[in-house]
């Protein structure tokens, strides 16, 4: 989920950091990395290579770039292939990658559209083709419960499951912004996602 401040559904730090990947000691968290890679057979002598696909755009490119400079330091040497915008939803369903680095984006802070879209069984968003029937009904369940703190602990719960099993996991989060000219009159901008609120029937020009 967005993560606090402004995340609604974040879960607590306490907590968070405690889950594989989230410890603040980036040091320990390389060298116990670096010793699951050795018991696989790679290390400083033998690293492992890999393709890291990514959609041609900066908003892409720049994070994958990054991601292969961190990957060095456990042995693992990625090379960066860039696929063409119309072609990267088609070679993402298809599972057509080794290591993918994508974004999603959200309308609402809200478990539902990140849960149901991206986690549940056959989804369209399910791109890793992670499927727990276990998982999917706790989804359910958090959907409908009436009580914000114990669908929030739900929430967690969920997410605590999809980062120990290492389902797609969440190396960065961005930033955006809604921009306009002070000429656009009727435009409501929504605080929660700049992918809210594209309908244009009561936007007028002032000009």
């Amino acid at each position: 989920m967005l993560p606090a401040p402004e995340g609604q559904w974040a879960m607590p730090k306490e907590i968070m950091q405690k889950l594989p990947g989230y410890d603040p000691d980036i040091a320990k968290s390389r060298a116990e990395a670096q010793k699951i890679m050795q018991t696989l057979g790679y290390g400083p002598d033998k690293h492992l290579k890999v393709i890291v696909a990514t959609r041609n755009v900066a908003l892409y490119r720049d994070p994958a770039t990054i991601l292969i400079d961190q990957l060095k330091e456990i042995w693992i040497d990625g090379d960066l292939e860039t696929v063409e915008t119309a072609n990267w939803v088609p070679k993402l369903i298809r599972k057509d990658y080794t290591v993918a680095q994508s974004a999603s984006g959200s309308a609402v802070d809200d478990p539902d559209p990140q849960l149901i879209e991206n986690y549940m069984c056959n989804t369209p968003r399910d791109v890793t083709g992670y499927c727990s029937p276990e998982l999917d009904r706790l989804i359910v369940q958090q959907s409908i419960e009436s009580d914000p703190a114990v669908r929030k602990e739900m929430a967690w719960r969920i997410e605590r499951k999809l980062i120990e099993d290492a389902v797609r996991p969440i190396i960065y989060y961005q930033r955006a912004a809604t921009c306009r000219q002070p000429e656009v009159k009727g435009l409501t901008l929504m605080s929660n996602s700049p992918f809210n609120g594209w309908r244009m029937e009561d936007v007028w020009l002032d000009r």
